[in-house]
């Protein structure tokens, strides 16, 4: 192995290698200027320009160099960095760990991910779906306020004022889109910074892990290392008083030190059970955003763009049909579209909105009558026990105020009428009372469990 280094053979053959999988750009700038001055065995000394080499190569290039490396000087070789006339910069590299580590994506699977030696900072990988980001997320008024807040996060991550960023909401709504697209975004404008994804059930399983082994310090230190960490459906912790107990640590050190942290929740922090105060407390510290269900302009966007990304040959008939037929979430209508296109590959049908009333039949609850604001007027009137006039009228008493403003919500959520057409039809209100009874509502339904029951008992009048 010494004979063939110095005649520069060896690390020649790596040079080459190297080039072989970036850019001749690339090679030409961070590799060609790399001089190699030694190898005893154990160790590498190579000569670079400036230490801004070398946390290019530890940020961009550890995989391909260090196993390059491996592959190239043996299991346990050392790196050393020699920067001319100054102090040299010694890092110990073990690219055993490096290329055993690179290929293990997931973390959980490692048997101790949080001790890894190797480069002056060893990379992870972010755990990210390249599917999920934001040029793929269809904005709509159900998801702005999320969506534009995670834009926000996403320039100065830890700087903003939303940190944390609380995302909440039923399931399927794209609680978990919007948090790893952030997390993409940071990685583009930020590519310096550790981004992880991680559900809170494989967080619970690596601290399980961790206590076992006895390497609960490796455990909060390797998560102490992330810049961005996103933690979705954090009301699983509910109950884990251990587990809290560590996220609490991990969180106080995260926050403190200017890092960013993201969590997702199918509720606000107020309705969590079972989690200490002082977890609570600290989730309503940033900004809790809302995701709801999609209304009937964002159905439609959300229908359009999943049936071009699946190649489905699909008219506005059907794309129509769909949207005032799916009332439930954004995997409801990925599912009717994979069984439309099922159907129409296997079966040999056209995709027609006659295969699509038997597809929803299958797969989703469809509605039987059309909603119409008369409708929605007549079920809150029953429910209430008040009479239409009344309703109509101008007075307004506490009752007969709530029930006014029940009912416009409804006709807004359930009704594809503009806010000036369900005013008038509603007592003869403008678009503006219209859209105040509906934010009025909308924050009852967060802060009021009892008011919350009553609106899903009328929606279950109407749409049955």
């Amino acid at each position: 192995m010494a004979n063939s280094f110095t005649n520069g053979e060896v690390w020649q053959t790596c040079l080459d290698r190297i080039q072989q999988q970036i850019s001749q750009e690339e090679f030409a700038r961070w590799f060609a200027p790399i001089k190699a001055l030694g190898f005893n065995g154990t160790k590498l000394r190579l000569e670079v320009p400036s230490e801004s080499y070398v946390s290019q190569i530890e940020n961009k290039y550890r995989d391909i160099f260090g196993q390059t490396i491996f592959q190239m000087y043996g299991k346990q070789t050392c790196i050393i960095y020699a920067i001319p006339d100054e102090s040299r910069v010694e890092v110990n590299a073990n690219t055993t760990a490096i290329s055993n580590y690179m290929a293990q994506n997931d973390t959980s699977s490692i048997k101790n991910p949080f001790t890894i030696p190797g480069l002056r900072r060893m990379r992870f990988d972010p755990q990210l779906n390249n599917k999920y980001t934001f040029s793929t997320h269809i904005e709509g008024e159900c998801n702005r306020l999320a969506r534009s807040a995670g834009r926000t996060v996403a320039l100065t991550p830890g700087s903003s004022p939303f940190n944390p960023l609380y995302i909440y909401g039923g399931s399927g709504l794209g609680k978990t889109h919007i948090a790893q697209a952030i997390g993409h975004e940071v990685r583009e404008r930020h590519p310096e910074l550790q981004v992880l994804y991680v559900s809170t059930n494989k967080f619970m399983a690596q601290y399980q892990t961790a206590v076992k082994n006895k390497e609960t310090n490796d455990f909060v230190h390797f998560y102490q290392m992330v810049d961005v960490l996103i933690i979705d459906d954090i009301q699983e912790l509910s109950g884990r008083s251990g587990t809290q107990n560590v996220f609490f640590n991990i969180f106080s050190h995260l926050q403190m030190a200017g890092k960013q942290l993201i969590l997702t929740s199918d509720k606000p922090p107020v309705e969590l059970a079972d989690i200490e105060q002082r977890l609570l407390t600290r989730f309503k510290w940033g900004l809790s955003a809302k995701i709801d269900t999609p209304d009937y302009e964002t159905k439609i966007k959300i229908i359009r763009t999943k049936a071009h990304s699946m190649e489905i040959p699909i008219t506005e008939e059907v794309v129509t049909y769909l949207a005032d037929n799916i009332s439930a979430n954004i995997r409801e209508i990925e599912g009717a579209l994979l069984s439309l296109k099922a159907n129409a590959s296997f079966m040999g049908r056209r995709i027609s909105t006659s295969l699509a009333k038997d597809v929803l039949k299958a797969y989703i609850q469809v509605s039987q009558k059309e909603i119409s604001v008369a409708r929605i007027i007549e079920a809150v009137c029953r429910y209430y026990d008040i009479d239409e006039q009344s309703l109509n009228s101008s007075k307004r008493t506490r009752d007969l105020a709530q029930a006014r403003q029940v009912a416009m919500y409804l006709a807004k959520q359930h009704t594809k009428l503009p806010l000036a057409a369900i005013g008038s039809a509603i007592g003869g209100r403008n678009h503006a009372t219209v859209l105040h009874s509906f934010k009025q509502v909308t924050n009852m339904l967060d802060t009021d469990k009892l008011f919350r029951g009553q609106i899903e008992e009328l929606e279950k009048m109407i749409i049955g």
